[in-house]
């Protein structure tokens, strides 16, 4: 039988169906004005603009289509034809289905992995370990707080053709791995950063990789997910493609947080864009839920599913504005990486909000369920009520829910970690700017909580923080707009409102510190906003911001150690054209004393890049 990756390459090629091989070609102008113009010219929340879909490729586009984030467009609404005029539309070039990235730095052939790469160091995921405390240990860092402020920049490797990076990397064996838009997951020596290997998947990588073995024979495999909701394990030392499974058969269903790997399971948890197709007015909101999953390592066989929100979505209560009955319970979709908490073998997971009515216990929250069999332990909520769609930032607002909500997901990974009292917690991060200190062996019962932030949309609290187990760290961000309306065609990021980062002693909830934000200037496209996620090393932590700009701060007392402006061109170790650009989504990887970063963000307003760069102190080789 044909494998799904390879039936969706021949998709991409086979683009014209016999009964449209003699027709007039379609009007590409008129096709995006019909479907795509909602979302794409009016600047809806998580959509690209105009000017970051024209900076693409015409291949990049009918991929996305085809099979990825954009497929319930392109499947059910278009032609072949069809998606190869509105990609030549946007971007005024020529469609060539043959396209794909160039490897111009090739790495001389070698043998790899050796030893044990898991004894070396590494930075292995999201979190850095199971409990996604973004904490890297010295002996793993080697990274002394003195060393900061040499650190300069060794490398830039550029993703071709890409205008923004959300993968973050993963350093593993002495080699960095990481996913980009157009679907290429990288294999990259990390000290010179030649390619040696790079692997296609169906859509695009948001997630970051995470490496494991399975089986008796200890290959070290690749495991992660893609925006068509596909979950892969490659080779990790060829980039050969192991095996490959279909975690949702929804439309806009997408993987967008690290896997976690645990006694020969792959775990991860599925989120989707349903909340952004409510802003189209025929659109029916909305039939997803989110779900954990676990499979074999070995196979890719699934052991279990548990859906965050146990009802099925069926039609209720009147119609909405657009004439159809709104379906639900829906959303709660589980947007970053899993927890892993051996000692109760359970996994927690934070959820995002109901995409519409009836609003589920379930949603904003924190879920932890039992690692062997996926059956529900305990839920704790900290917002209830909350059911929000994109619908609800357009005028008429056709889908939105009665008595919608404020959109604050609980969407940065839980954290666990143990006080210097014994105590275990479970911390979670919430988009309303508040953190969650709850009792892992007490059933998630609620310790306390402390507001850090204003919050908002785009979060007060976002994509990640880190602990030592004795302080907090936080980035704020806070992000603000000039207009009122963001749903526009090219919204204007606040240049004086947002960021800044927060120590709180985990103990008392007092706050240690606060560190400032950056200062824009006349920067373009600026936000001082850190929606990142932050990285601590011992002595120092890390936090990027919407500006470009990324800092190190001392830990005891937030002092500015080193800072580097990313805001920039590139030349890059592979020859594609490179800029980075806002830092947002990913945090800085630190490895064996070597820092790395991604660079580019062109979402809500920022600034476009396509570069991961590669930082090492002053005379370091």
């Amino acid at each position: 039988m044909m494998s799904t990756r390879r039936l969706g390459a021949l998709l991409s090629l086979c683009l014209l169906p016999l009964s449209a091989t003699f027709a007039a070609p379609p009007d590409g102008k008129a096709v995006f004005e019909k479907q795509c113009a909602t979302c794409h010219a009016s600047g809806a929340v998580r959509a690209p603009s105009m000017e970051t879909l024209q900076a693409m490729t015409p291949a990049r586009i009918v991929r996305a289509l085809n099979t990825g984030a954009m497929r319930i467009i392109g499947t059910f609404n278009l032609t072949g034809p069809q998606r190869v005029a509105v990609a030549e539309y946007i971007t005024g070039k020529t469609f060539d289905p043959s396209w794909r990235p160039v490897t111009t730095n090739p790495c001389a052939p070698a043998t790899w992995p050796e030893g044990n790469v898991f004894a070396r160091p590494h930075w292995n995921g999201w979190g850095v370990d199971q409990a996604n405390t973004r904490l890297q240990h010295a002996s793993m860092a080697n990274l002394p707080p003195e060393d900061v402020s040499r650190l300069e920049l060794k490398w830039a490797f550029a993703y071709p053709g890409e205008t923004f990076t959300e993968s973050q990397p993963a350093v593993v064996g002495g080699r960095l791995f990481a996913g980009s838009p157009s679907g290429q997951v990288y294999a990259l020596d990390a000290k010179s950063g030649c390619t040696a290997w790079v692997f296609q998947a169906d859509a695009p990588v948001k997630a970051p990789v995470v490496l494991g073995s399975a089986g008796g024979d200890g290959k070290l495999m690749v495991f992660f997910g893609d925006q068509s909701a596909r979950v892969y394990a490659v080779d990790a030392a060829s980039g050969k493609l192991v095996w490959e499974a279909q975690a949702d058969d929804h439309p806009a269903a997408r993987i967008t947080g690290a896997a976690q790997i645990f006694e020969g399971r792959v775990y991860v948890g599925v989120s989707s864009l349903e909340e952004g197709l409510a802003a189209d007015p025929n659109y029916q909101c909305c039939r997803f839920r989110g779900s954990v999953q676990a499979y074999d390592a070995a196979t890719g066989k699934r052991l279990w599913t548990r859906y965050t929100i146990e009802e099925t979505p069926a039609e209720h209560g009147e119609p909405r504005k657009n004439g159809k009955p709104e379906m639900g319970p829906s959303g709660a979709s589980v947007w970053s990486a899993l927890t892993i908490d051996p000692k109760l073998r359970r996994i927690y997971a934070g959820t995002g909000d109901n995409y519409s009515q009836p609003a589920t216990k379930t949603s904003d929250g924190i879920m932890a369920i039992a690692i062997d069999t996926g059956e529900t332990v305990w839920t704790y909520q900290g917002l209830a009520g909350d059911a929000w769609n994109i619908g609800c930032m357009t005028e008429p607002q056709h889908n939105c829910p009665k008595d919608e909500g404020p959109d604050q997901d609980m969407g940065a990974s839980p954290i666990v970690t143990t006080l210097a009292n014994g105590q275990r917690v479970v911390i979670g991060a919430q988009k309303s700017g508040y953190m969650h200190v709850l009792d892992a062996d007490q059933n998630g019962k609620l310790l306390w909580k402390k507001k850090l932030a204003e919050g908002g949309v785009q979060g007060g609290l976002q994509w990640g923080q880190a602990t030592d187990g004795e302080t907090f760290y936080a980035a704020v961000s806070d992000v603000r707009w000039l207009t009122k309306q963001v749903v526009i065609a090219s919204p204007k990021l606040d240049p004086r409102h947002g960021g800044g980062l927060v120590a709180v002693d985990l103990v008392t909830g007092r706050e240690r510190w606060r560190a400032p934000p950056v200062t824009c200037g006349g920067r373009p496209k600026c936000s001082p906003a850190q929606t990142a996620a932050v990285t601590l090393i011992p002595g120092v932590v890390f936090s990027g911001s919407q500006s470009g700009e990324l800092r190190a701060f001392a830990t005891n007392d937030g002092k500015l150690l080193w800072k580097y402006d990313t805001l920039r061109s590139f030349k890059t170790v592979n020859g594609a054209p490179g800029r980075g650009g806002s830092l947002d989504q990913a945090g800085p990887v630190v490895v064996d004393g070597w820092l790395y970063v991604n660079s580019g963000y062109s979402k809500w307003g920022a600034n476009p890049g396509n570069v991961v760069l590669a930082f090492g102190p002053r005379g370091m080789n």
